[in-house]
């Protein structure tokens, strides 16, 4: 069985965390470590993840020396990931129990090396409020237009990221839209899998629901790290709002 390394940043969500942890402790496939970047430098932090550490000795803590963000503090996960593949998980997302073990049958079968899953949409309370359905191929192309790739059902082999030298930027958003954008660029296929194996929580209050800070980011995704000129950035920018807003809805 080839390990899987686990990777999620943390930073204020100790409500969700110790649910989070305990739903990838209750995976069928057992060949999994996971680390925790501790992004909040507080003694309340420190003392929760420790804690949930002492849990299982898979678990792993970093502590980041300075507030950095999720895209960097990814970065240091995967410089200290052993497994062959990787997989990404926000601290307030919770997993089915048979999300790695399907996806990594449905990567085997498929022989390939990226793939994303549907997922469920949950309220703070984890009740189910509405669904998003993994298209079975995404172009590069179309990921311009519209990102369709949930994080948390992310699984990739380390092989690629290294092999490219593809790293998480620095922005409050979109960080991971960045990522699948250059590995799609560079000839990775991101290939779907129509089986709701994580649930995403959304939280009024959170970066990822933030429809102004999501379309700012959108244009720096764009003229920033993709390098566009101003009317193809801002020609992206209105299509990427539009798919984002008609997604906000269901």
């Amino acid at each position: 069985m080839d390990l899987v390394s686990i990777i999620i940043p943390y930073y204020k969500k100790k409500d969700f965390i110790s649910l989070t942890i305990e739903s990838i402790l209750k995976q069928s496939y057992k060949n999994f470590e996971i680390i925790i970047i501790n992004d909040e430098q507080t003694d309340e932090s420190n003392d929760i993840l420790e804690n949930i550490k002492k849990i299982d000795s898979r678990i792993s803590i970093i502590k980041n020396k300075s507030n950095i963000g999720a895209g960097y503090s990814r970065n240091k996960g995967i410089e200290n990931a052993n497994g062959k593949f990787l997989a990404f998980c926000d601290s307030d997302d919770l997993w089915k129990m048979n999300k790695l073990e399907n996806q990594l049958k449905f990567m085997k079968k498929m022989d390939i090396n990226f793939s994303f899953t549907s997922y469920d949409v949950i309220n703070f309370l984890g009740n189910k409020v509405g669904n998003r359905k993994a298209k079975e191929k995404i172009s590069y192309k179309q990921l311009l237009m519209s990102c369709d790739i949930g994080l948390s059902t992310v699984i990739l082999e380390k092989k690629i990221i290294n092999d490219l030298n593809i790293l998480f930027p620095n922005i409050k958003t979109k960080e991971d839209y960045v990522v699948w954008l250059n590995l799609s660029k560079r000839g990775i296929k991101m290939i779907g899998l129509d089986e709701s194996l994580t649930s995403w929580r959304k939280l009024n209050n959170s970066l990822s629901s933030s429809t102004i800070q999501k379309i700012f980011d959108g244009y720096k995704v764009y003229r920033i790290y993709l390098k566009f000129n101003l009317l193809k950035s801002l020609f992206y920018l209105f299509l990427l709002s539009v798919n984002f807003l008609l997604k906000k809805k269901n």
